[in-house]
């Protein structure tokens, strides 16, 4: 009894309901199309009041629901509640007379031209317009804008952090372009 070190086993973190989540999202995954979005190739083109032109909907902002940069993927229960709120981006770009946030920035956009892909460094505004639905669900849906060109669907957040303290929103991470 002497030398000996009694161990205990570590103590793990996964209880029944984060099982069941894994679970959960593992049969959902599937859920998620893999081509070209039928809900994303109905709504094409969406007018909105406060830009007054047309919002695209395109294979841009559905490949950012899916990734945050080139090759790096978000996680599968992100992309799941991404895909499942999509429904409401043409709604609130529609119904929207007002804009919540703006962000003017540089960023480096992909030029494809003469059969080479080059990155330009361009000016890009993101346009935020939020919206409350059945008092439970905050959305938050992203327009991008790069230079003078027609502006096209880029991102839908879920929900935003509060700030504890004050119980004030933080409208976004800092980094549109991931968000």
């Amino acid at each position: 009894a002497r030398g000996k070190v009694k161990t205990v086993p570590p103590k793990v973190s996964c209880s029944i309901t984060n099982a069941f989540k894994l679970n959960f999202l593992a049969a959902r995954a599937a859920e998620i199309p893999a081509g070209p979005a039928p809900t994303i190739s109905r709504f094409q083109e969406i007018w909105c009041p406060y830009l007054k032109q047309k919002i695209i909907f395109n294979s841009k902002g559905k490949e950012h629901l899916k990734f945050k940069e080139k090759h790096k993927a978000r996680l599968v229960y992100d992309q799941y509640i991404r895909m499942k709120l999509l429904k409401f981006a043409p709604i609130i770009v529609q119904d929207s007379k007002t804009l919540q946030g703006i962000n003017e920035t540089k960023t480096f956009e992909l030029n494809r031209s003469n059969h080479r892909n080059e990155y330009n460094l361009v000016d890009t505004t993101y346009y935020e317009f939020i919206a409350v639905i059945d008092k439970k669900v905050r959305i938050k849906i992203i327009v991008k804008q790069i230079e003078d060109k027609q502006p096209y669907f880029w991102s839908i957040i879920p929900f935003w952090k509060q700030i504890e303290p004050i119980n004030k929103r933080k409208m976004y991470e800092g980094n549109l372009e991931l968000d």
